[in-house]
């Protein structure tokens, strides 16, 4: 329990390389899988859980070994978090940018296709907010987080060009 069979850098650097891998891989899913998050998303979050852990520590199973895997992830998500919100290019990578699906009450197929949306969540997605039909939409647009905010018709839309920074008390 107290004797590591693993250096404390090693895994260290395992942990920083298997949240990359998984940050990666939950990344290149795309926003619709993290943002409608379903019991069978949970089921393999936390497999994928089960199946890095011995990636991370290796055959370690002290005490130590687990503690400094998990100070070493929340280190990095920290850092990641911290990246994410200063913005900028990095930013934009991580946390990625929202997509136009519904543009003038028409689809916009090639974005409905690499997002992987179909006509029957959009028409959802209006009816939660009121309208009839898309024909009602001026903009639908898949956000960061997974949600769709729909401008409806007549609707004004203000272009912005400021970026919107958090102030802490």
């Amino acid at each position: 329990m107290w004797h590591m069979e693993t250096s404390a850098w090693v895994v260290a650097v395992r942990t920083i390389a298997v949240y990359a891998a998984v940050f990666l891989g939950l990344r290149l899913m795309g926003k619709r899988e993290i943002g409608q998050m379903t019991v069978f998303d949970l089921v393999m979050i936390l497999l994928i859980a089960n199946a890095v852990q011995n990636a991370m520590v290796g055959m370690d199973t002290s005490l130590q070994g687990g503690i400094i895997a998990a100070f070493v992830l929340l280190a990095v998500n920290r850092l990641v978090s911290l990246i994410r919100i200063r913005g900028g290019r990095w930013g934009r990578l991580i946390e990625g940018t929202p997509t136009v699906l519904v543009k003038g009450g028409e689809f916009v197929e090639p974005a409905l296709r690499r997002e992987g949306v179909d006509a029957e969540e959009l028409d959802m997605a209006a009816r939660e907010h009121g309208l009839d039909s898309m024909k009602q939409v001026k903009l639908a647009i898949l956000e960061v987080d997974g949600s769709i905010s729909i401008v409806p018709e007549g609707a004004t839309v203000h272009r912005v060009r400021r970026h919107v920074r958090q102030f802490k008390r």
